[in-house]
């Protein structure tokens, strides 16, 4: 089944989850679409099954909070971070719910975390304005980066670049083998004194970047000029939320949801307009991601909603 504008109208919600007291902060799927694990403020862990379209289990990380979480490779494992007491990374297995290794480093809370889609490899970066490069076998750093301020990150789907989005006003393009060399491209973007960067995206066809803010505007740049293809407002965001945005795996539409529980979606070649979908969320829709293998896509304020296409297009 193709992804059209009239098959993505259609989708409406199947099941909503009310398994968490507090905001869902983050929630990723597993690289083969038959998971996706939660992490809330109510500092717990929620595994769900994307199939059975139930949750399967609740893990809870009350001493250091949980956030940021991120599936990798290794089946049933994920890396977070935490939001109270330090600023480690964790390394957990989800199968006997142990730490298999801290990252310790930075020293204010960590804003951003990437996976490479292709090894061990991830980088995180925080307010305490550094990207820092590691490896899951090594609790060491393996690379630091100080910056001019505050970034967003994350790494293209070969793996072999990653983006730097620094100060909500330029993003710098590295390569993972020389990236201490410095950046191989910035592009300067027009600084939008209303609002800050909260987030940085690829496309998976690696053409485009997304750049999602807590106000009420988005864009998308050509990830190989930086210039700015298109820019997308008029979904309400007037507190200055972190509102999640995303591509869909076919690189063709980008959705956010909005404080209104409702989700917009538009044509990332065109930049028209295509969706406005109720998801009836109870608060702001900070977490959006679409399924990775199937046709399929979740959205989250404290509760969990995963949505169906009711029409075969």
């Amino acid at each position: 089944m193709k992804l059209t504008d009239n098959v993505l109208r259609s989708f409406r919600v199947a099941k909503v989850f009310r398994e968490n007291s507090d905001k869902i902060n983050c929630f990723d799927f597993s690289s083969n679409g038959e998971a996706i694990i939660s992490s809330s403020d109510d500092d717990s862990l929620v595994l769900y099954d994307c199939q059975d379209g139930k949750p399967k289990r609740t893990l809870y990380s009350k001493k250091y909070g949980v956030d940021l979480i991120r599936y990798t490779h290794a089946a049933n494992t994920v890396v977070y971070s935490s939001n109270k007491i330090d600023d480690t990374i964790r390394y957990l297995s989800l199968h006997d719910n142990k730490y298999i290794r801290y990252f310790p480093g930075h020293n204010k809370r960590v804003t951003t975390l990437s996976m490479s889609p292709v090894d061990d490899t991830f980088i995180s970066g925080s307010l305490d304005k550094t990207i820092r490069l590691w490896d899951l076998r090594s609790p060491n750093c393996q690379g630091l980066m100080h910056l001019q301020g505050k970034p967003v990150c994350s790494f293209d789907p070969e793996g072999l670049i990653f983006a730097a989005g620094i100060n909500s006003e330029m993003v710098k393009l590295y390569d993972l083998r020389s990236f201490d060399k410095g950046p191989f491209a910035t592009f300067k973007l027009q600084y939008d004194r209303t609002c800050e960067w909260t987030g940085l995206k690829f496309s998976n066809d690696g053409k485009l970047i997304l750049l999602s803010t807590n106000g009420g505007a988005l864009r998308i740049l050509d990830a190989f000029k930086g210039a700015v293809l298109h820019s997308f407002g008029g979904y309400n965001n007037s507190k200055g939320v972190t509102l999640e945005a995303s591509f869909t795996p076919d690189s063709q539409f980008v959705m956010i949801g909005s404080e209104d529980g409702k989700i917009h979606v538009w044509n990332a070649e065109s930049g028209m307009k295509v969706a406005l979908l109720d998801g009836k969320h109870t608060g702001p829709i900070t977490c959006l991601q679409f399924n990775p293998k199937f046709m399929t896509f979740a959205s989250a304020c404290s509760n969990m909603a995963f949505w169906l296409p009711t029409i075969d297009d």
